[in-house]
């Protein structure tokens, strides 16, 4: 079944300069269906890196709390 959807144009670009890529990388072609499932299969915290703008002085606080918070945690086993 298919559906169609409005979307922006400068989504669309986007959609294309994705997909141009997958191409590259897999060697052949790739659909624009393709290329949502791959932005919805690949989706990792580390795909967040950059979008967070903080001081130095934040991102020292979070560390050090997320240092602390890794101590507190007890590794049991069944």
């Amino acid at each position: 079944m298919s559906i169609s959807v409005k979307i922006s144009e400068e989504n669309y670009k986007r959609l294309c300069t994705l997909s141009a890529r997958l191409i590259e990388k897999l060697e052949r072609p790739v659909s624009i269906n393709e290329t949502i499932n791959f932005l919805y299969s690949r989706r990792r915290i580390s795909d967040l890196a950059g979008s967070w703008i903080m001081k130095d002085k934040e991102a020292k606080e979070f560390m050090e709390n997320l240092k602390k918070g890794w101590k507190k945690w007890k590794i049991t086993s069944a």
